[in-house]
């Protein structure tokens, strides 16, 4: 019999719907897929020269645990020149991926009992990896603009409180957490004594004036309580590589060493002299995927403008909407009744072929989540579909 730990998870409903859409494409049926969290971009191409030098040079042996130090010193330079703030190599340790690196930070700090903080909507893996720790997920709300509700936080910490777990911007809502908010939770995790884990993966997908707050960059108390971590998936486009790190207290990085290394060990040698490389070349090609990310958001928001039954808050970041479809709960369409958001993704998929995902994955009941991560001619033929099928549902 399994394990309680596994029996108890709740698989990832992102996965699984991936895993179903491949179905379906080896099946030959064009299923446009607005459930994938990742860019289309292919990486850019000295980061992949970088990887094979890498390799013909012979680096693919065994790192330390903590990675290479050529990776952790441009970590170190890459945060203080983009995010102001200072930290040295010890306070560095690299993962496989960023999720990795989450886990670790969960794991470092979380004993069985103690209770995790989550704003929601949040991302579907963050619950399962507290509990896996033996923590207590709580569950609190944003506002209505998907902003942090501070007095909700508030009233949520217990004497069992050992940290909070933060994405900005967000996955899946698009929030970017504002300056006076994060000041605030900062000043809360002092007095109250517990950890931020802030997740800024989608740092660098920021649109129109909205800005990027690196939390430890608050203040010298704020950064003793937080653990950063970042990655290399979305900026570069790097998703399938499996690069991330996180900052933080020497005691901190000294758990997550240790604890990495029973567990995975080093993360890949050689991708992470390809990540080294990433951090030195420049940001014209994040730059330019970037923009070409705001085109698609402002085409997708727009579209959902104009649906009557539809309300949607504009995202400031990462590549993610949001948008409310209860209007259509309770009707028909096709011989099936949509009660919730996974029939009406369920609908969607077969009746117009494109891939959604259902919002009470991310805790949002009422919503869908939508990934403008395909090309805009797909996305339009996408919307063209959605739009279609939306009629038919009486």
């Amino acid at each position: 019999m399994l394990a309680k730990r596994i029996q108890n998870l709740t698989p990832s409903a992102t996965g699984e719907l991936f895993a179903k859409v491949a179905q379906l494409k080896e099946q030959g049926v064009d299923v446009i897929s607005f459930n994938v969290g990742e860019p289309d971009f292919q990486t850019p191409e000295e980061v992949i020269e970088e990887c094979k030098k890498a390799m013909d040079a012979g680096k693919t042996k065994y790192a330390p645990v903590a990675g290479i130090t050529e990776l952790k010193e441009a970590i170190c330079c890459k945060l203080k020149n983009e995010n102001q703030v200072a930290y040295e190599k010890n306070q560095i340790c690299i993962s496989t991926g960023a999720k990795h690196a989450v886990y670790n930070a969960v794991m470092a700090v979380c004993d069985p009992g103690d209770e995790i903080i989550l704003p929601i909507p949040c991302w579907v893996s963050y619950v399962e990896m507290i509990k896996l720790a033996g923590g207590v997920p709580v569950l609190v709300p944003t506002k209505e603009d998907y902003q942090l509700d501070l007095n909700a936080i508030e009233e949520s910490i217990t004497e069992r409180t050992k940290g909070i777990i933060l994405n900005t911007p967000n996955n899946p809502t698009g929030a970017c957490y504002r300056r006076e908010s994060l000041l605030q939770l900062g000043e809360l995790a002092v007095q109250k004594d517990f950890y931020i884990i802030s997740d800024e993966i989608y740092e660098k997908l920021i649109y129109d004036d909205n800005e990027h707050i690196c939390v430890s960059s608050l203040s010298k108390e704020i950064y003793d309580r937080t653990i950063l971590i970042n990655g290399f998936s979305k900026a570069y486009a790097m998703t399938g590589w499996r690069i991330g790190y996180t900052a933080a207290s020497t005691d901190i990085i000294e758990g997550i060493t240790g604890f990495q290394g029973h567990v995975t060990s080093n993360s890949t040698t050689f991708v992470q002299w390809a990540a080294v490389r990433a951090l030195q070349m420049g940001d014209d090609t994040v730059v330019a995927m970037r923009d070409e990310f705001k085109k698609r958001r402002d085409f997708m928001y727009q579209t959902f403008c104009e649906l009557p039954d539809i309300t949607c808050v504009k995202p400031g970041g990462a590549f993610y909407l949001m948008p409310d479809v209860s209007a259509y709960f309770g009707k028909e369409a096709g011989g099936m009744r949509i009660k919730d958001s996974a029939d009406f993704c369920m609908y969607m998929l077969e009746e117009a072929k494109i891939a959604i995902v259902p919002g009470k994955a991310f805790f949002m009941p009422n919503a869908v989540r939508f990934a403008y991560t395909d090309s805009m001619e797909r996305l339009q033929e996408g919307m063209r579909r959605f739009k279609e099928a939306l009629l038919k549902i009486k």
